[in-house]
């Protein structure tokens, strides 16, 4: 599953969004990183639903076929298939997409998002100007989360736009032209409010792909 991530962008497109987030940290003294995460949770009730639900469906029909209406036949059919298809969800992720809800995955993706900005340390900037651009690949779901020093400054509901941005283009195919865009952005939000300062550093990696940061 980590490959996910590690293979969402290629490497040209890897040193370009690590090249994009240093030319734009150059004018601003907000720490923007790029997060890509393979998959936000493992949704073990999506394998358990699929298991029943393909289960029910497939020991039905083979009952049907074999003409046995005895339940017995029936409850030992769909224990062989529930179990089966259930550890098939189980070793497939992929599969279990149609097993989980948008709702689900929309708030799982928030709470990852949430999770990564502390453990990566973007609350732990100088001036509390950490952004995370968190990108779920499984769920092909984009977050943007500022620390409380832009968040004072720079109305929340602007980092939608991002989100918005960087959404379309990876529905189009542009993952690594839109990441940049977003990027861009982010930088564009709050450099009239957190401008380079001549003693600033870069304070935290450029690109956290799941596994590595650069």
């Amino acid at each position: 599953m980590n490959n996910l991530a590690q293979n969402f962008l290629s490497q040209e497109e890897q040193d370009t969004l690590i090249q994009c987030v240093k030319d734009v940290e150059k004018s601003t003294s907000g720490e923007i990183v790029p997060v890509l995460a393979s998959i936000s949770y493992d949704y073990p009730q999506a394998a358990h639903l699929g298991g029943l639900t393909l289960g029910i469906l497939l020991s039905t029909g083979i009952a049907m076929l074999l003409g046995q209406e005895d339940m017995w036949v029936f409850l030992g059919l769909f224990l062989v298939t529930y179990v089966v298809f259930s550890r098939l969800l189980t070793a497939i992720p992929a599969l279990k997409k149609p097993f989980i809800s948008k709702r689900e995955m929309k708030e799982e993706v928030e709470e990852a998002a949430f999770t990564a900005f502390y453990l990566n340390g973007l609350h732990r900037t100088r001036d509390l100007t950490g952004v995370i651009i968190y990108v779920s690949v499984f769920e092909r779901s984009v977050q943007v989360l500022a620390d409380k020093g832009i968040n004072d400054k720079v109305d929340p509901e602007v980092w939608n736009e991002v989100v918005d941005m960087i959404t379309e283009g990876i529905r189009a195919g542009r993952a690594g032209e839109a990441l940049c865009q977003g990027v861009k952005r982010c930088g564009e939000l709050i450099v009239e409010h957190f401008p380079v300062k001549h003693d600033d550093t870069d304070e935290l990696p450029n690109l956290i792909v799941e596994g590595q940061a650069r």
